[in-house]
């Protein structure tokens, strides 16, 4: 890891009205993620967690601060650029895969590739490469119904990953598994994050997942209020 951050975040505050309440769920988050770091972002449910993955991503807008991605605010982008910046620099790992379940596997992996312009032969070969080192190199063809729950994941995470982006945000990605399937996908995502040094930022109510996190971070009262190294 470098010194320099990939993402930081300065003073980011989201609110929402219901009716006549405004509903404060962010209030002032400051955040720095180095390049090839792994955080955990804990709190309890409604805490906020995925309102700030979403800031994060450029998917949502804060209400006052920013967000700065490789050194470009997502406050200064057009929603081309937007889009464009995003397909380049963040993949997205949700606790239910949201696959196109119309596609196979390695067309639902290449099409993040194909959104960027990469041609189709490039495409299928990158695709085919993430997706055999994941461990489905004999299920490309199939789609996600023919696949288990763990397999469909894998293939979330392969089609996060497979344009290298700068940071992969992760919002409960091993929730909906078993134990043993959840095992497996978290030491796949260390094994990645390793080998390919992009950073992760993985929200969990899981302490075992978290604890192996390079930091953990609490977000409660709308605020990052507790920062502490992963205990491993």
């Amino acid at each position: 890891m470098t010194n320099k951050p990939i993402m930081h975040a300065t003073d980011l505050s989201r609110h929402y009205r219901q009716g006549d309440v405004t509903l404060s769920v962010l209030s002032g988050v400051n955040l720095s993620i180095e390049a090839g770091e792994k955080v955990a972002i804990v709190g309890v449910s409604g805490s906020g967690k995925t309102t700030l993955l979403n800031l994060l991503g450029g998917l949502d807008d804060a209400d006052r601060g920013e967000v700065f991605l490789a050194e470009k605010s997502w406050h200064d982008l057009g929603a081309s650029e937007r889009a464009a910046w995003r397909n380049q620099h963040v993949g997205f790992v949700y606790q239910f895969h949201h696959l196109l379940g119309e596609f196979s596997a390695l067309e639902n992996v290449a099409m993040p590739l194909l959104i960027g312009s990469c041609s189709p032969t490039e495409a299928r070969c990158r695709a085919t490469q993430l997706l055999e080192r994941v461990g489905l190199g004999d299920r490309l063809n199939h789609q996600p119904a023919e696949l288990s729950g763990g397999e469909r994941q894998r293939v979330a995470v392969a089609r996060a990953l497979v344009t290298e982006p700068s940071v992969v945000l992760m919002d409960e990605p091993t929730g909906n598994l078993d134990p043993h399937t959840a095992g497996a996908i978290l030491n796949l995502l260390i094994e990645l994050n390793e080998s390919l040094n992009i950073s992760f930022i993985l929200v969990t109510h899981d302490p075992v997942i978290a604890a192996q996190m390079d930091r953990t971070l609490t977000l409660t009262d709308g605020l990052l209020v507790s920062e502490n190294p992963a205990v491993v």
